[in-house]
């Protein structure tokens, strides 16, 4: 592949579009809908991930109008079946048409692989990615669902911000309760089992623990959800979702500054917009169970493996205690100002205080 791919991104911004019925309608600041939107006036093609109709899998699709990107919009925490979309890709590259992808980063870099080349007609925009959940699990969980609750289910929200952006839940409306009519769910991220197992880590590819595509980033924007904004830019924090943006290529730049105007913006350091965010640098840690999780995911009931892998985690008085000295660090140390050594000394303290409780 030609061309050298740097981690660091030239750019970083806090940012979130001014429409705010769209901006509801996505995971965090709906940056994606207006790169999406400005390639379908250019007559082009935008490829992203939707459900499927039964919502039991995540799938590539094509989108060639602005009434599409209601299926791309907002996350989908399951590895989405590829398919063709890549051979797709390419002949609209080669005939011609404006091309936006958008992915994780292990998919942009499959995809740049397959093309063998870079074309100018691409842009590729990947998310920072916790880590790619089991299609087989979450198929699991869906029917156990419909289940549980004596329906079919036609649409999933995976990041529902109704009641709050940072502690959301998932949406599920399931039809034929009774024929005709529809159920509405909504589940904490914090009492959801299958969010519950995908947050600690058990159901993910081998390959999510020790990612590539954080070494290797092929994408020309970086899309995320921007935690951590209130230490550093609370301005841009009115609790219906921020995006980081982190621009790596000149044609990531461009396109970028296409849209500019639609968005609220504040530039901001790197290391601000990752410190809350290490999924943009760092793999998630492999849980020594995870080997068990899959052939219990084989043999058991779902139920089954809710209590086993969902339970609600005990937190012990004294680690509540531990983990407010921590925040109270932080939170003293950011007050002070003072850039990067601040960060060193709070890196410091904190690892001191690591240390201690290790060796206690």
């Amino acid at each position: 592949m030609k061309g050298d791919y740097e981690v660091k991104p030239i750019k970083v911004y806090a940012g979130y579009n001014v429409n705010q019925d769209v901006r509801l309608s996505s995971s965090s600041g709906a940056v994606f809908s207006l790169l999406a939107e400005n390639v379908l006036a250019q007559n082009g093609t935008v490829y992203g991930v939707k459900m499927s109709d039964d919502c039991y899998l995540a799938e590539f699709t094509r989108v060639t109008d602005i009434n599409g990107l209601i299926w791309l919009r907002g996350s989908k925490y399951l590895q989405a079946k590829v398919g063709n979309t890549y051979k797709q890709v390419k002949e609209d590259l080669l005939a011609g048409k404006q091309v936006l992808f958008s992915g994780t980063g292990c998919q942009v870099n499959g995809l740049k692989n397959f093309l063998g080349k870079d074309y100018d007609n691409l842009l590729c925009v990947d998310v920072i990615c916790h880590g790619v959940p089991s299609p087989a699990l979450w198929k699991k969980y869906a029917e156990y669902q419909e289940k549980k609750n004596g329906g079919r289910l036609k649409s999933i929200n995976f990041r529902c911000k109704d009641d709050s952006w940072t502690d959301f839940g998932m949406k599920e409306v399931l039809a034929g309760i009774p024929q005709g009519e529809a159920k509405q769910l909504y589940i904490s991220k914090d009492k959801d089992p299958y969010m519950q197992i995908f947050l600690r880590d058990y159901c993910l590819r081998p390959s999510c623990y020790d990612c590539v595509a954080k070494k290797m980033k092929m994408a020309d924007l970086t899309i995320a959800d921007f935690w951590g904004i209130n230490d550093v830019a609370p301005e841009m924090n009115d609790g219906n979702g921020t995006s980081l943006i982190l621009i790596r290529t000149d044609k990531g730049l461009k396109a970028f500054e296409t849209v500019s105007n639609k968005l609220k913006l504040k530039e901001v350091a790197y290391e601000d917009g990752v410190r809350s965010n290490p999924a943009e640098y760092k793999s998630c840690r492999r849980p020594s169970q995870r080997d068990v999780f899959f052939e219990d995911m084989d043999a058991m009931e779902f139920e089954e493996l809710e209590k086993k892998y969902a339970s609600p985690i005990k937190v012990t008085f004294k680690s509540r205690v531990k983990r407010k000295i921590k925040n109270t660090i932080k939170s003293a140390l950011r007050a002070i100002g003072g850039g990067q050594r601040v960060n060193d000394m709070e890196y410091g303290l904190l690892f001191v205080f690591d240390c201690q409780e290790k060796n206690q």
